[in-house]
C-alpha cells in the first residue's frame, strides 16, 4: 500500500498550505538551546495533527488532534514569538469540517474564548500596538469556520444530487424496461401467436389447397414484417431522447398525419438535466401519439415557457377533446414517468380541444413566469 501524506480527494491544498509553516520555522531560528528543540518538536507535532486532521474519520479523535494544534499555537504565541498567532487559521479551517450541529456549535464557542484569551495576552504581553494589528485576523479566524462549513454543506448537497440524478436515472431504466416488457407481451406476443396458427394452416393447406397455403405464406410475411417493425419501434425507444430530437420527431409524426404544428419556445429548457430530457421527451412522444390516435385535430401547438421555479410544457390542439377521461389514453404512464423527476401533469380536456401541462421543477431556479 502506498503511502501518502494526505487523502488523495483533497488534492495539493493540503499541501499548499504547508507554506504558512515557514514563518514560525524562521522564528524559531531566534531561538537555541533547549528551547529550539522543544520548539521544533511542537512544529513536528503540529504537522502530525495537521496530517491527522485530513485523515480521521472519529469525531473523538478529531476533537483530540483540534485541541492539540490549538493548544500548540498557545504555546508558541506564549513563549516563542506572538505573531504564531497567524497559525489560527488552520484550525479555524478544519472547525468548519464538524457536521455534528452541536459538535460545530460548542467548538466555536470554545474557539472564541481561546482567541478572546489570546488577544487579552497579547495586550498585556506585546502592547495594544501588536493587538490591534491581529485583531483583524482574529474576526477572520471566527467568521471563517462558518463559511468552510457552508462550504462543505454545499459539495455534500451537490454529490446528493448526483446521487439521486443516478438514481433517478436508474428508475427510468427499470421503468423503460417493465413498459417495454409490457408492451413486448401485449402487441409482439400477440403477434407471434397469429403466425404460429398462421404456420399451422399452412402445414395443414401445403398438400390438400397449395393456392391457400400461398396466400397464407404472404400473409406471415406481412404478419413478420410488422412485428420486425415493432421490434424496432421498442429498440428506438429504449435510447436516450433529448428534447430537440423530441420536438422534431413531433413535428414529423404530427405532418404525417397532415396535422398542423407550431413551437412557440419562451424556456430556457437547456437548463435541465440530460434525465428531465429523457423523461419529458419520452412524454411528448406519447402526447404525440394520443393526438394523432384520438384527437381528430388539425393543428397542435408545443409552447416552453420558464416559471417561477421549473419549465412548462404545454401542448394544445383543436380536437374533441377527451371529456372526463382525465387518466385515459395513455396519461397514467405520463404521469407515472414525470414523479420519477418530481414533475406533474395538468389536463384541460373540453369540446373544443384538449390541453397539457407538463412542469418541470429545477433546483436553485430564480425568476417570475413569462406567461
Amino acid at each position: 500500500m502506498t503511502f501518502r501524506l494526505f487523502p488523495k480527494k483533497f488534492g495539493w491544498l493540503p499541501y499548499i498550505f504547508l507554506i504558512y509553516l515557514v514563518f514560525p520555522l524562521l522564528y524559531m531560528t531566534e531561538e537555541d538551546g533547549w528551547k529550539a528543540a522543544i520548539g521544533y518538536g511542537l512544529l513536528l507535532l503540529f504537522l502530525v495533527s495537521y496530517r491527522q486532521l485530513y485523515q480521521t474519520e472519529s469525531d473523538r479523535n478529531y476533537t483530540v488532534w483540534l485541541l492539540t494544534q490549538i493548544a500548540i499555537i498557545a504555546v508558541l504565541s506564549f513563549f516563542y514569538n506572538s505573531y504564531n498567532f497567524y497559525l489560527g487559521f488552520y484550525p479555524a479551517n478544519f472547525l468548519g469540517w464538524y457536521d455534528n450541529e452541536k459538535l460545530f456549535r460548542r467548538a466555536i464557542a470554545g474557539f472564541g474564548l481561546y482567541l478572546i484569551g489570546m488577544f487579552i495576552y497579547l495586550i498585556l504581553g506585546s502592547g495594544i500596538l501588536t493587538a490591534l494589528t491581529l485583531l483583524p485576523f482574529a474576526l477572520v479566524m471566527l467568521i471563517m469556520p462558518f463559511a468552510v462549513r457552508s462550504s462543505r454543506e454545499k459539495e455534500q448537497l451537490a454529490e446528493k444530487l448526483e446521487e439521486a440524478r443516478e438514481e433517478i436515472s436508474e428508475l427510468i431504466k427499470r421503468e423503460e424496461r417493465v413498459r417495454i416488457s409490457r408492451d413486448l407481451h401485449d402487441s409482439l406476443g400477440h403477434t407471434l401467436s397469429l403466425l404460429t396458427m398462421q404456420s399451422q394452416l399452412v402445414q395443414r393447406a401445403i398438400d390438400r389447397d397449395p393456392g391457400r397455403a400461398k396466400d397464407e405464406a404472404k400473409d406471415m410475411e406481412k404478419t413478420a414484417r410488422a412485428a420486425l417493425r415493432q421490434v424496432r419501434e421498442l429498440v428506438s425507444e429504449m435510447r436516450s431522447i433529448r428534447l430537440p430530437e423530441a420536438f422534431a420527431e413531433m413535428a414529423e409524426t404530427l405532418d404525417t398525419a397532415e396535422i398542423r404544428f407550431r413551437v412557440d419556445n419562451e424556456g430556457d429548457w437547456g437548463i435541465l438535466t440530460p434525465v428531465q430530457e429523457n423523461v419529458v421527451g419520452m412524454c411528448l412522444k406519447e402526447i404525440t401519439t394520443n393526438v394523432v390516435r384520438h384527437s381528430r385535430a388539425s393543428s397542435c401547438t408545443l409552447i416552453v415557457q420558464k416559471e417561477k421555479g421549473g419549465i412548462l410544457f404545454s401542448v394544445r390542439d383543436d380536437g374533441v377533446g377527451i371529456g372526463d377521461s382525465r387518466f385515459g389514453n395513455g396519461l397514467n404512464g405520463i404521469r407515472e414517468r414525470l414523479t420519477l423527476i418530481d414533475g406533474t401533469l395538468d389536463v384541460d380536456g373540453e369540446s373544443d380541444g384538449t390541453s397539457l401541462r407538463i412542469r418541470i421543477p429545477v433546483i436553485g431556479m430564480k425568476g417570475e413566469r413569462t406567461g
